[in-house]
């Protein structure tokens, strides 16, 4: 390798410089450091990032550019196609990424590495994004985990090598000046400013990763194993984005965790929100093994279920306009801040899929574009665990009641009233029914049933019998 060729750091899903493997690397050797960012939605093809996520992108490299005194290197199109003109252009004879593990990224990148090595340019791959890669939690006899607890316990925490710990920033990196073009050239940003919302909720970048987790740990994750079910409460570490995006490492928020507990006060939150970590590389697990779970069912018998097809309840369920609070509430935060409280998912992905008999795949293409933390081994898994035909998947004849699950969860209706502001006055009794509420009552609040709020879509008995009868014929 020269001694002045520069060696190229291909920043992914890694937007930190604090616990990042490649660039720590790349740092050793004493060289100067290229660091590039390349936009590329042509390999990515149906996968690339909805609105939510590009919005969040471009504040996301923003930040850790303005951290390298602006010398992130932007490109947009095929990455070969990228590297291979930069490298010939820079006479750079190494490329260094942390690995992805989307199918797409590992086809994009096995092709990429090949074609180096034929170049004789060093291609270096680090793990930055998982506590423990998939081939490392195998079961004994060499096939992946389907059922989570096994996976986590036995796969991860017994087999697996324990999570290392994180790396330091690199002391003194000679960065290399390039430009190919600027971040506003990637084109990220809406043309329409609905984004105003979540950029009040949300401090993207590794200074926000940060302070989340710092005011998580200091305030909530003692709380956290019961508090994460109550989405009026902020008992919940809000990581997810940060964590997908890379401003912070699973190292990181493992290590602090891990600190945490060691303290004392809390034990159940900290082993409770490591599971949840748990989970999050369970799904990776799946997407690694099963790459068609964005698309196929996991349990094959679910190829013949019959969906139904309903432009206008599907729209009335992406609008946040069903008719039951609850539901309606979650759907208005995922619009209004690009984010949906756990447990709300479910509601939301139990309505659609089994109130409604829509099929999964429709939530999954809603989350991927309004989310900002739409996670490509997060979202498939999740969708096909509340459709019940995932791994280890919620039975199908499990289906959440949103009037229960209101009045259980939001007691007080401090987080629906927020979402849907028309039902404020309602009184707490028919907050979650407001259709059962007597005329006077009504009257008091303000509310006319499909006029200031929609009446139900669908009768809960009946669509939940359908479901059951739609889930019985798969088994004739």
């Amino acid at each position: 390798m020269s001694k002045t060729a520069p060696i190229i750091v291909w920043f992914r899903q890694d937007l930190r410089l604090k616990d990042n493997p490649a660039l720590h690397a790349a740092a050793q050797n004493g060289l100067p450091i290229l660091p590039l960012y390349i936009l590329d939605d042509e390999n990515a093809g149906e996968f690339k990032m909805g609105g939510a996520s590009r919005w969040w992108l471009h504040q996301s490299l923003a930040d850790v550019n303005k951290s390298i005194d602006e010398h992130m290197v932007f490109a947009r199109g095929r990455a070969q196609d990228v590297l291979e003109s930069l490298i010939e252009e820079i006479g750079a004879r190494a490329v260094y990424w942390n690995r992805c593990y989307e199918p797409w990224r590992i086809k994009r990148d096995t092709k990429i590495k090949k074609s180096l090595d034929e170049k004789r340019i060093e291609v270096k791959s680090f793990n930055g994004s998982l506590l423990f890669e998939p081939h490392l939690t195998l079961k004994k006899d060499g096939t992946p985990y389907k059922v989570f607890t096994p996976f986590y316990k036995k796969g991860c925490l017994e087999n697996a090598p324990p999570p290392r710990a994180p790396i330091p920033v690199p002391k003194s990196v000679e960065w290399y000046s390039h430009k190919i073009c600027s971040l506003e050239d990637l084109d990220l940003m809406p043309s329409i400013r609905w984004y105003e919302c979540m950029a009040d909720e949300w401090q993207p970048g590794e200074e926000g990763a940060a302070t989340n987790l710092e005011e998580f740990l200091d305030e909530s994750i003692n709380r956290y194993k019961e508090g994460r079910n109550y989405p009026a409460r902020r008992d919940t570490s809000r990581l997810s984005p940060h964590l997908h995006f890379g401003e912070i490492s699973p190292h990181m928020v493992w290590e602090a965790v891990e600190a945490q507990n060691l303290m004392g006060g809390a034990a159940q939150g900290a082993a409770t929100y490591q599971s949840e970590l748990g989970w999050r590389e369970f799904s990776y697990s799946l997407l690694y093994y099963f790459p068609d779970l964005p698309r196929k069912n996991l349990q094959s018998k679910f190829d013949n279920f019959p969906w139904r097809s309903s432009k206008n309840d599907l729209k009335a369920w992406q609008k946040g306009q069903t008719g039951y609070p609850i539901v309606d509430a979650g759907m208005r935060e995922l619009w209004q801040t690009g984010y949906m409280h756990n447990r709300v998912r479910m509601i939301v992905g139990s309505f659609l899929v089994k109130n409604l008999l829509l099929y999964w795949h429709e939530g999954e293409k809603w989350f991927w574009d309004c989310l900002v933390d739409a996670n490509m081994a997060n979202n498939s898994a999740g969708w096909q665990w509340i459709a019940g035909c995932g791994a280890d998947a919620a039975p199908y004849f499990r289906i959440f009641n949103p009037i229960t699950q209101g009045q259980k969860f939001d007691e007080k209706g401090e987080y629906t009233r927020r979402f849907v502001p028309e039902l404020k006055d309602m009184p707490d009794k028919y907050l979650f029914n407001p259709w059962e509420a007597p005329d006077d009552v009504l009257k008091k609040a303000g509310v006319k049933l499909g006029e200031d709020y929609p009446k139900p879509i669908v009768d809960l008995k009946v669509s939940r019998e359908r479901a059951l009868d739609a889930f019985k014929s798969l088994k004739s």
